[in-house]
């Protein structure tokens, strides 16, 4: 095995490479423990408590009833719900009926939510009831065939349940009744191997179009085991609880924080929304977690709250944190550091990763900037960004490449999108960056201009597309810029026809009903031209390095 300079930098006991992995799922890892420990907590919601015994009957009385009503192996489930028990019954009882299970983001808009079921051609979907309306009025665009809602309070305590009184349309199901219809249905005999594709999640790659990464059993289990390793220093027990606060469509919130909470047998405890800060304390208080994966804009937001700055909220359960999606700023990390005792370890990753590439040592050494090691099991190299055929020399800047157990299978089919982004099994990322001489990975800038605010993910190209759109707008160029609350925010500068009038409120109101929320651009900033090269190309980091030295100025 090469010496790689990372490895001088694991904490004591993490190994180089976990191979062989075991030829198991995670679907196995779920009945091993329900065996050996049925009593065990999976997850708490609203202070519910499931036990493995519970959870894993509740899976396969799903996986029953989707069988029962025509869901073969390799067909696609897909969901479109927030972070509740639903979501995880849902997805591992699509997963033992041998389906693929497809969560999408609840905030997509009719084109987006088109777009991505006809992608995967999917027939059945899982829906929260809220959102039921908007998928019914696409579903003549799609595939679907069946419709299941479900209700936030379906999976909470039996007296916070309330009867259905929404009318669902002829051959769609509640959840909870399709499984009460079929409780008692054997458990599906269906067989998977860690090489079948699991998951799909959408991901923007490095092109705007949301593209389906196909992520294996094998996949998942590897970031499972991984995360075993690494956070062995953290010293989690198996009673030791997980918060589960991100989107579970995403695969910070599925990957990251499902399938390592499985691995370590930790219960999960969720948080429908994460920006219910009343509800991530009262989970906190209840649960008491050891570990709590989160991004930088909740931190924040949590320190900032009368009653943690009062020192009404104890901290002093939790062993560590993650962070990720977004750059973690040095400030925010010393200052939650320094009010709960726990640690912040960044990370870094993607959707066609799994989740993750690399994250900082539970022990050693933090660097500022730097976005963690490599996992055991992952490479890390360099590329010229405008010659990808020339690797580059560790500590010289490139396009950053990765290969490792959690690389995914590819796009759904999209054979050219695959194609850019997997060459002979390395993944290439899209993001410019470079490595010290003690393996620490730091990122420079973006091959490709993606927006990540809060965590989102925009592509500039779709917003300024919407914008030219506007009668009154000649040309437009967006790009992300920095902001106190979300890190990250969207901005957009225009040009307006002469003789038109328009307002920053009238672009961003006409651009709320073509976009997504968050791909509205919070600041607009008119002017009489636009940086250009000879050629006539926007000159997108011109505006940007204006926009730093305003706030420097």
């Amino acid at each position: 095995m090469a010496d790689y300079p990372w490895y001088k930098s694991y904490d004591a006991g993490v190994p180089h490479s976990l191979e062989p992995y075991p030829k198991i799922t995670l679907l196995d890892v779920i009945a091993q423990t329900t065996q050996e420990m049925p009593e065990h907590t999976f997850m708490y919601f609203k202070d519910r408590y499931f036990p493995y015994r519970e959870a894993s009957r509740l899976f396969e009385v799903l996986a029953a009833a989707l069988i029962a009503n025509g869901v073969k192996p390799g067909d696609r489930v897909a969901s479109m719900l927030l972070n509740t028990p639903q979501q995880l019954i849902a997805a591992f009882g699509a997963m033992k009926a041998g389906g693929i299970y497809v969560p999408l983001n609840p905030l997509y808009n009719e084109d987006e939510l088109v777009h991505t079921l006809s992608t995967v051609d999917a027939e059945v979907i899982v829906v929260w009831d809220l959102l039921y309306a908007s998928v019914k009025k696409v579903q003549p665009r799609t595939k679907l065939r069946l419709v299941i809602a479900t209700s936030l309070e379906d999976y909470m305590l039996p007296e916070a349940k309330k009867p259905h009184t929404m009318q669902l349309e002829k051959g769609d199901m509640w959840m909870d009744e399709m499984m009460a219809k079929h409780a008692k249905d054997l458990a599906p005999k269906v067989k998977r191997s860690g090489e079948d594709t699991a998951l799909i999640l959408f991901s923007g790659g490095t092109t705007g179009a949301p593209k389906g990464a196909m992520l294996s059993f094998r996949n998942m289990l590897a970031v499972g085991l991984q995360s075993i390793e690494w956070n062995k220093q953290g010293m989690m027990s198996h009673n030791d609880y997980t918060m589960a606060l991100m989107p579970m469509f995403h695969a910070y919130g599925f990957n990251g924080v499902i399938c390592s909470s499985i691995g370590m047998r930790s219960p999960l405890a969720i948080v429908a929304n994460p920006r219910d800060l009343d509800d991530v304390i009262y989970t906190i208080n209840k649960v008491r977690p050891a570990s709590m994966p989160s991004v930088p804009t909740l931190f924040i937001s949590l320190m900032e709250r009368p009653e943690v700055k009062a020192g009404k909220v104890d901290f002093s359960c939790l062993k560590y944190c993650i962070s990720g999606a977004i750059p973690l700023m040095a400030e925010t990390k010393q200052r939650w550091e320094t009010m709960t005792g726990a640690p912040i370890l960044e990370a870094y990753g993607m959707t066609e990763s799994t989740v993750v590439f690399t994250i900082g040592p539970m022990k050693g050494q933090w660097k500022e900037g730097a976005v963690g090691l490599p996992l055991p099991d992952v490479i890390i190299k360099f590329v010229d960004a405008a010659d990808p055929d020339k690797d580059l020399p560790y500590g010289e800047e490139g396009e950053v490449v990765g290969k490792g157990p959690q690389v995914m299978q590819g796009y759904w089919n999209n054979p050219k999108g695959t194609a850019e982004m997997l060459k002979d099994g390395w993944l290439y990322t899209g993001d410019i960056g470079y490595m010290d001489k003690d393996g620490y990975l730091y990122l420079t800038s973006r091959k490709k201009d993606l927006i990540k605010p809060s965590g989102h993910q925009v592509w500039p190209k779709e917003v300024e597309e919407v914008l030219a759109t506007h009668p009154a707008v000649v040309e437009a160029c967006v790009a992300g810029i920095p902001d106190q609350k979300q890190v990250e925010a969207v901005k957009a500068w225009v040009i307006v026809r002469p003789g038109e009038k328009v307002t920053e409120e009238d672009l961003q109101n006409y651009c709320k009903d073509k976009l997504t929320a968050y791909k509205v651009p919070k600041f607009i900033e008119f002017r009489e031209a636009l940086p250009k090269t000879l050629v006539g190309k926007i000159l997108r980091r011109v505006l940007q390095e204006e926009e730093k030295a305003k706030k420097k100025g």
